[in-house]
């Protein structure tokens, strides 16, 4: 499986300067990753972007991730002297303590611009995160409202802006695409996993297939959970087609509906239903 994104580095080194630019403006930077693939969900120049300005990772979608994973990779970034907060920003689960975590981080430089007579400045901060991680919905929730003219389409959030959110939080919406590690297959699979690519890199049947050989190693007693199925000694194509059964997944003359059951898992697993389930952790 290649990604070839040709045009990645010219247009990454624009991002790159055009947020680099925006810094200046900021006393912090928000990451957006998505809690089940936090590697995966990266960019990987982050770390040489941002520099020494104080930065919160936002691990969302984190009521659909694995809770002892979800440990292990706060604990990770804390080693690295990052905080990181759980988030779901559709229901707004963990707003309030990132809120709080941005006005810990700037205190130091509230106090600073106080000294010197600049009183109530709100905090001005940056979301940082590769597409279709939930930044636009992570805005809303912080501003109180409904649907900011972001989409999931490369280029729409054109211009800076700064949106009012509650607390003394003002963002700085960022233009510019930053790109998640694209030249390692398990980091395309985990993200057409998720759905934050589209699933055109494998057909949806291989996809399904590669899923079901991923998760049943650590997970195979949520599959059996879900879809009362047996998965002790089969293969992953055999669990797959075990599902298929189950689900009534088949077409005439009983032969087993490859596309219906691998759209129904992948489905299943981007809505939380299979349960809650982490693909990678800080070990690997």
């Amino acid at each position: 499986m290649s990604m070839n994104i040709n045009w990645y580095p010219g247009h990454m080194k624009k991002t790159r300067e055009s947020i680099e630019k925006s810094l200046s403006m900021v006393d912090l930077v928000l990451e957006l990753i998505d809690a089940r693939i936090p590697y995966s969900s990266q960019n990987p120049v982050i770390d040489a972007i941002v520099k020494n300005k104080p930065r919160i990772i936002i691990l969302n979608k984190a009521d659909l991730a694995d809770g002892r994973s979800n440990k292990l990779w706060q604990d990770y970034f804390a080693s690295k002297n990052i905080r990181a907060i759980l988030v779901n920003s559709l229901t707004g689960k963990g707003i309030d303590e990132l809120i709080k975590a941005a006005e810990e981080a700037t205190a130091d430089k509230m106090k600073a611009l106080e000294a010197r007579g600049v009183k109530n400045r709100p905090i001005r901060a940056m979301i940082l995160g590769i597409p279709n991680v939930g930044k636009s919905t992570l805005i809303n929730n912080l501003a109180g409202r409904k649907g900011a003219k972001t989409g999931n389409k490369p280029g729409i959030t054109k211009s800076n802006q700064w949106i009012k959110t509650r607390g003394k939080l003002e963002l700085l919406d960022t233009p510019g695409i930053l790109w998640p590690k694209f030249e390692e297959e398990q980091v395309g699979l985990n993200l057409a996993f998720t759905g934050a690519i589209k699933d055109e890199i494998l057909d949806i049947e291989t996809l399904a297939l590669r899923f079901i050989e991923y998760i049943v190693k650590d997970y195979s007693y949520l599959l059996t959970k879900r879809y009362k199925i047996e998965t002790e000694g089969l293969s992953p194509l055999e669990i797959m087609e075990e599902i298929a059964r189950k689900r009534g997944c088949i077409i005439r003359g009983g032969e087993i509906d490859y596309t219906k059951v691998a759209n129904l898992i992948l489905d299943e697993f981007r809505k939380g239903v299979i349960g809650n389930i982490t693909l990678e952790l800080p070990a690997e």
